[in-house]
């Protein structure tokens, strides 16, 4: 090892300061050599250190909330459940499984049998071990009759889970997933005690980086470092308060005004604003993440699809990527696979703004004179009042009338989402296809939030998901998007980048795009520079 090499170990470590480094390198004549990506802020932030209280604004939060992972919709939540608890595989920045809970896994090669081998050493919040029996209550708890769990129809193929030992779990399948790994990443399956019920997950008892202090749902959640966490190198923080602030005003001026170190869903319209303020740093990254206004297909007049691409012809799409996310994105196609995703079907024709061909469909629907009442509110999506606005002046050149009734932002989405005919929704994608499709395109899903079911598409999923070779996989998957796109039940009009704030006092690695906030494992993964 050089001398050279040896002080940028030092550095790399956080063992010597940026200022001690450059000064030994410059006294040695050794800085020309000096790569100049290891003196970028990111490279000396790169060393984390401990401590601090890191104050954060989520959106989504709402005052019906809980900590039963299966119930988990907003962003807040779901910040707050990676804080607590663990998943068996965690999704990296290049949206690959890694090992999590999980030291590793294995699989027949059908993929009809999947074993993964536990961590040994992890404890829970209270001193439990982690064992089998735990990974095994988690999964019957989304398994149920009952359960309502959007990650229910994920593990609808697991016939069998089994322990063999207390580190080993054993899931047998009634047909190959070749995704399987990427499913146990599902932020629904965070694993907790077994036996827990009720009430009792209001405690956020897990294997997380962080123990709960205080829980308020909808308002706030105060965790405290777990001094015995199993990660090495990871939950820097020793506090982490987390705010739920649906409104973007205050959220910005929360941020500017250094009262939170970071927001989530930044104004676009004015984000050339925030980048402007000392000491601020605006995250940019693309993702999976896209807006979405899904129409009740068991309702009328829905239950027409002439209406639908009525509808969906409508949407002047790059007007919406312009105006709504100020650049910050790019048309949708009516079908939620993003162009970071493995099987996106590239070549599959983009729809257009055509009055003329949503005034014909209306037409042949027969619905000239009907009004549609579009469902909105800013808990939507940051944007979302705006978009349902600029909507109904797009759909008026087509001669379709939409009123655009505003819903509180406070239980939006147990009262307005999957309720209402027709609103405005967002999703932050998955890291599969297969994913995406099992959680909101299935028939029966519990988060098929159009109710559309389409027999050719349902075939398609099963046979896609246990398909191995690669290339018919990828013609299954463009095949479902043009399923979704021409006869499904929802309007995708835009793919946006995830847009934040954070204080320039944060220091991180490279930036998920796989969810907002890192993956929102940003208390896990950041750390005071």
């Amino acid at each position: 090892m050089t001398t050279l090499d040896r002080f940028e170990k030092l550095f790399a470590e956080g063992k010597i300061s940026r200022r001690q480094f450059l000064a030994r390198t410059t006294a040695l004549g050794l800085t020309a050599a000096v790569s100049p990506a290891l003196l970028s802020k990111a490279a000396w932030a790169a060393a984390p250190k401990k401590g601090g209280h890191f104050i954060q604004a989520q959106t989504g939060g709402s005052t019906t909330d809980t900590l039963d992972p299966a119930t988990h919709t907003s962003s807040w939540n779901i910040n707050v459940e990676f804080q607590l608890r663990n998943c068996l595989v965690e999704i990296d920045d290049k949206f690959q499984p890694k090992p999590e809970l999980a030291e590793s896994w294995e699989s027949t090669p059908d993929a009809k049998r999947w074993i993964f081998n536990l961590r040994q050493g992890v404890e829970f919040h209270d001193g439990k071990p982690l064992d089998a029996e735990d990974v095994i209550y988690t999964m019957n708890h989304h398994r149920g009759e009952d359960s309502k769990s959007a990650a229910k129809p994920f593990l609808a193929p697991v016939e069998d889970i089994k322990a063999d030992g207390k580190h080993r779990v054993i899931f047998e399948l009634n047909a190959g997933v070749a995704d399987f790994p990427f499913i146990m990443s599902d932020y629904h399956l965070a694993v907790f005690k077994a036996g827990t019920k009720g009430p009792e997950f209001e405690k956020g008892i897990g294997t997380g980086g962080y123990i709960l202090e205080k829980w308020e749902p909808g308002v706030t959640a105060i965790t405290k470092r777990n001094p015995n966490y199993w990660k090495e190198g990871r939950a820097h923080f020793d506090k982490v308060e987390t705010l739920s602030i649906n409104d973007v005003n205050a959220r910005t001026n929360a941020v500017k005004t250094g009262q939170i170190h970071f927001m989530d869903r930044c104004e676009r319209k004015t984000v050339h604003l925030l980048k402007r303020v000392k000491g601020i740093e605006i995250l940019a990254v693309t993702a999976t993440f896209h807006y979405t206004m899904p129409m009740m297909t068991t309702m009328k007049p829905y239950d027409d699809n002439n209406v639908r691409l009525a509808l969906k012809h409508a949407v002047n799409r790059d007007e919406m990527v312009k105006r709504i996310l100020n650049g910050y994105g790019e048309a949708g196609n009516d079908h939620p696979i993003a162009p970071v995703n493995r099987y996106f079907a590239k070549d599959l024709p983009k729809r257009k703004y055509d009055p003329e061909k949503a005034k014909f469909y209306i037409k042949k629907a027969g619905m000239e004179d009907h009004t549609f009442n579009l469902h909105t509110a800013e808990a939507a999506f940051q944007g979302a009042d705006d978009a349902a606005i600029l909507y109904q002046e797009h759909a008026k050149k087509a001669d379709i009338k939409i009123k655009v009734v505003r819903e509180p932002s406070d239980g939006y989405w147990s009262d307005v989402w999957t309720k209402k005919e027709f609103c405005m929704c967002y999703w932050s994608g998955r890291p599969t296809e297969d994913l995406m499709f099992s959680v909101a395109y299935a028939a029966g899903a519990p988060w098929n939030d159009t109710k559309w079911d389409n027999e050719k598409f349902n075939k398609l999923l099963v046979d896609a998901k246990a398909e191995l070779d690669e290339k018919k996989r990828a013609q299954m998957y463009a095949e479902m998007q043009e399923i979704c796109k021409d006869d499904g039940g929802t309007i995708v009009p835009m793919f946006a980048q995830i847009v934040e704030a954070s204080s320039d006092k944060i220091g991180h690695g490279p930036i998920s795009g796989h969810m907002e906030a890192d993956g929102q494992r940003n208390a896990e993964s950041w750390w005071f520079v």
